[in-house]
């Protein structure tokens, strides 16, 4: 079984099922576990990662509404690989490739062309059912069965013990700084399990764009900032200078502190195992009492 992973979700999901020695491709994006940075890399983005937030937004915007793609797959790297399998998305067409980025690579495949299996989950019990699709193109079913029994009973014991924990925070989380997009799909649910209430997000809903009057109105007790592609360190520095004006300098949580980074990038946005790890982040950040900071400066940090 040879296997190209063109999304880091994914990724670790085969590796977690036992297949990280069947990877034979990657995309530049899929960076863990560590191991898999050795593969060859078969996409790259139209656009540069490294800069601004609203340079990025503003790029984004004129490569969709040029219809271009933003990722470009490597055709002829890819047909050298050879591989069996395809795991790609079809959640959003500025996180990774797509499969609309591969027609033009396959359409003159020759031979067998490779199985692909798409995914676009919108619910943590998504993201759970994605470990089966994928174990079930692999076949290895059972696999998929006893990840997720272990992945849902650390999730379980981070609930419980959140439950017992008062009060429950009102939680914004912001995924992305400029402008202002609050987080969607499974990050609601998350900050429930956490035992947090989320005031501007919907679970199983897309990500929305959000007004700054929005954002003031809510007036959360907790801001959790997790931009997409974002790591730790960048995401301090680009929400830095936005505290200091509106709509950030009117919130009761940034005048008492409460405002936190994370790592979205490793974390909240890879709809994989580690949405446990991103579960117990914000029960850190809710309940410093009751949840030892694991993931402190690693994971998250007080901005």
């Amino acid at each position: 079984m040879r296997i190209v992973s063109l999304l880091p979700s994914a990724t670790e999901i085969a590796c977690a099922l036992g297949f990280q020695g069947h990877l034979v491709g990657r995309s530049h994006e899929c960076d863990y576990p560590p191991g898999v940075r050795t593969l060859p890399v078969l996409t790259r983005a139209r656009l540069d990662a490294t800069q601004a937030s609203q340079t990025i937004d503003t790029r984004v915007r004129e490569l969709v509404r040029s219809g271009t793609s933003i990722y470009e797959v490597d055709a002829e790297r890819l047909r050298e690989l050879s591989p069996d399998v395809i795991l790609t998305q079809e959640q959003c067409e500025v996180c990774a490739a797509s499969p609309r980025d591969l027609e033009a690579a396959l359409a003159d495949w020759l031979g067998r062309p490779p199985q692909l299996i798409s995914l676009a989950p919108q619910s943590l019990r998504e993201v759970w059912n994605d470990l089966s699709t994928v174990a079930h193109a692999l076949g290895a079913p059972e696999r998929a069965k006893q990840l997720t029994a272990r992945l849902e009973a650390r999730v379980a014991a981070v609930a419980e013990r959140a439950g017992r924990s008062h009060p429950r925070p009102r939680v914004a989380c912001i995924e992305w700084i400029d402008p202002l997009m609050a987080a969607g799909n499974w990050v609601p649910e998350l900050v429930a399990l956490a035992g947090g209430s989320d005031v501007l997000g919907t679970a199983g809903a897309h990500s929305p764009w959000l007004a700054p009057e929005a954002l003031a109105g809510a007036d959360p007790d907790v801001v959790v900032v997790l931009p997409c592609g974002f790591d730790l360190a960048r995401t301090r520095t680009e929400l830095a200078p936005h505290l200091a004006r509106p709509p950030w300098s009117g919130l009761r949580a940034v005048r008492e502190g409460r405002v936190f980074v994370t790592d979205g990038n490793q974390y909240f946005n890879r709809p994989g195992p580690r949405l446990v790890e991103s579960l117990e982040i914000l029960a850190e950040i809710f309940h410093p009492g009751e949840f030892a900071p694991a993931h402190h400066e690693t994971g998250w940090a007080a901005c």
